[in-house]
């Protein structure tokens, strides 16, 4: 399975030793070429403060850098704690336009429990593409980056009370 490949491939820079910064960099960067549809890929960083921040990310730039808990798909996603999947974004009320050629979405929350951390965030200029098999393979590697962020803040706190 594709996420499984992709994950192997985080465990190997893991272990030798790649900062976390560049571990959510390889992830996108895999993620994106993992798939022709996917136009623009990137992770959103969910703060204390309900804002999600632009983290790396491939793909034309984009003006939503913040995006506040509950608006558009990303900020929804967090706020109803699910994974969205959107065949057309034109369908969505509340989108929040990246780009006038995204015609689907796909936001996948990168949590442990119930903590969320962060999430990824998938467009593409083809309506519907995000399929059971391209859902599973983007589930597989947030699920290994729910594990990063953890391990890294238990690192952080252990060095914190050190």
């Amino acid at each position: 399975m594709l996420g499984d490949r992709i994950c192997e491939e985080l465990d190997r820079l893991s272990r030798e030793g790649t900062p976390f910064e560049a571990l959510l960099a390889a992830a996108v960067e895999r993620l994106h070429a993992s798939n022709p549809k996917f136009h623009w890929t990137g992770i959103y960083e969910l703060f204390p403060d309900n804002v999600l921040r632009l983290g790396p990310f491939i793909g034309a730039a984009t003006d939503h850098v913040f995006i506040a808990v509950g608006q558009g798909v990303c900020g929804t996603a967090v706020a109803e704690r699910r994974n969205i999947n959107v065949p057309d974004v034109s369908k969505v009320a509340n989108y929040l336009a990246c780009s006038t050629s995204t015609k689907a979405e796909l936001v996948v929350l990168i949590r442990k429990g119930e903590r969320i951390f962060a999430q990824i965030d998938i467009d593409s200029h083809e309506y519907a593409v995000f399929d059971a098999e391209a859902v599973s393979c983007v589930e597989r590697v947030a699920d290994w980056l729910a594990g990063a962020y953890e391990r890294r803040r238990t690192t952080v706190s252990a060095a914190g009370r050190a």
